[in-house]
């Protein structure tokens, strides 16, 4: 999701990244673009450096958070923050690359994921105030795996691997005895903890998926 810089909207347009531009498509939500079959009508094309990056999914139906493929705990859909979005009184951060759920239950492409804690909240309110998504959503057959992940807290490097993740686990517990929905959000478990209570410009990286960039206001 994204809207032009010049031409703010809070919901924005689905698009598609082509080189140094991005090319608006004609569907209202990712949801309704993997719906429709993962095609659509395509429209007015942007220059990349003249666009903002919203959350991919705006509302999805469930986020179900994975501690390992056995185990998951459900967290706040209301709770979701897209690139750029300021973070206020997270402590701590744990980073998660996210499968969004596609069309017929299957997975239809990955996601950055930014789980914001503040332990000084009784659980679980100390995670339900933000989560972090995005920058952008690539399809499986588009992103090179394993992905590795980078995390810079005012440019100095605090976290580095590659997390672990049995998708193939993870979609099967989350579909056992229920229907999953297009724009369902499965995040893997967490590479590691990063301390940010000192606050700052926080950059989670990605490989293959982007770079997901949130302030963090202490």
């Amino acid at each position: 999701m994204f809207h032009p810089v010049d031409h703010p909207m809070q919901r924005g347009w689905p698009g598609r990244i082509d080189g140094e531009h991005v090319v608006e498509l004609a569907a209202q939500t990712l949801q309704s673009f993997f719906t429709g079959g993962g095609a659509a009508r395509e429209h007015a094309v942007f220059p990349i450096d003249g666009v903002r990056f919203l959350a991919p999914v705006l509302h999805p139906p469930a986020v179900r958070v994975f501690e390992d493929e056995t185990s998951f705990w459900f967290a706040n859909p209301a709770a979701i923050v897209g690139p750029g979005t300021e973070v206020e009184g997270a402590r701590m951060l744990l980073p998660r690359v996210a499968a969004v759920v596609g069309a017929d239950g299957a997975i239809g492409g990955f996601t950055g994921f930014a789980e914001w804690r503040d332990p000084r909240r009784t659980p679980p309110k100390d995670r339900d105030f933000a989560l972090g998504l995005g920058p952008v959503v690539v399809t499986p057959d588009e992103l090179e795996a394993p992905v590795d992940l980078t995390v810079r807290v005012n440019g100095v490097e605090r976290l580095r691997g590659r997390p672990e993740v049995d998708w193939d686990a993870v979609l099967d517990l989350a579909s056992e005895g229920t229907r999953l929905y297009p724009g369902d959000l499965l995040a893997g478990p967490a590479l590691g903890e990063v301390d940010v209570s000192a606050g700052g410009a926080v950059e989670i990286e990605l490989s293959g998926l982007g770079i997901l960039e949130q302030p963090v206001v202490p």
